[in-house]
């Protein structure tokens, strides 16, 4: 081999091997957004740039903190026929901050797409992404659905993973602010436990509500009718 060739195989090896060493955060995409809403951003900002209004978000939990949820259906811009991949995308907050996005795939408009397909897609935005092993790791959903993680995209801060349930069709990509992440779940488990531990009473003063309001209105009904009445 040449000198020349010598040198150019030995700068090429080199160039290989500072690649190989670089961080995935330097080869991965912006992690911080999925297109133009950023996690860590306030509930009013979040709302504006979908065109709704912040009182549009549902109070999913308000103790120990305040979890709540916007639905926003994303439409084509402009004049165009094409359709939206993304049926639905629901942004959480955790009080007040979004840390979690969660955008929900139309299975018609992604119908015959294999997995490589979108992780091909969502790469072009996030970069490479790293496949989870076989037997892929699954998430419980509150309907007792078993969600089973694809593919994952991820640097310090931001996670974004692409997930498809066990017994529903559909894929789903769900991005996650890590250092909210813990205390929201923590905050979920906690108004739940909280939820059970309240029902009975919660139950009983719906009950008692009810009988009050029927009581009511009886009493209005025999005010009515008493006068008019006729054996």
């Amino acid at each position: 081999m040449t000198r020349l060739g010598m040198t150019a195989s030995r700068s090429a090896l080199t160039a290989l091997l500072v690649f190989a060493a670089m961080p995935a955060t330097v080869l991965a995409g912006d992690l911080s957004r999925y297109r133009d809403f950023q996690l860590g951003t306030n509930l009013s900002a979040v709302a504006k740039q979908a065109g709704t209004s912040p009182s549009e978000a549902k109070a999913i939990h308000r103790r120990p903190a305040l979890i709540q949820e916007l639905e926003w259906r994303p439409q084509p811009l402009g004049p165009s026929s094409q359709r939206e991949s993304a049926q639905e995308v629901v942004f959480s907050f955790y009080e007040g901050e979004l840390f979690r996005i969660a955008v929900n795939y139309d299975q018609y408009e992604i119908e015959g797409l294999t997995v490589d397909d979108i992780v091909e897609a969502i790469s072009a935005t996030y970069g490479l992404a790293a496949k989870t092993p076989s037997p892929a790791k699954t998430a419980q959903e509150p309907y007792g659905d078993q969600e089973e993680i694809l593919a994952r995209w991820q640097d310090p801060q931001y996670r974004f993973d692409l997930i498809r349930s066990t017994y529903r069709p559909g894929f789903k990509l769900v991005g996650v602010l890590k250092r909210l992440e813990a205390p929201a779940q923590a905050a979920i488990l906690e108004a739940t436990r909280l939820d059970i531990q309240d029902a009975p009473q919660r139950d009983a003063e719906r009950m008692a509500r009810e009988e009050e309001t029927e009581r009511a209105r009886l009493s209005n009904s025999r005010l009515l009718n008493k006068p008019k009445f006729r054996p």
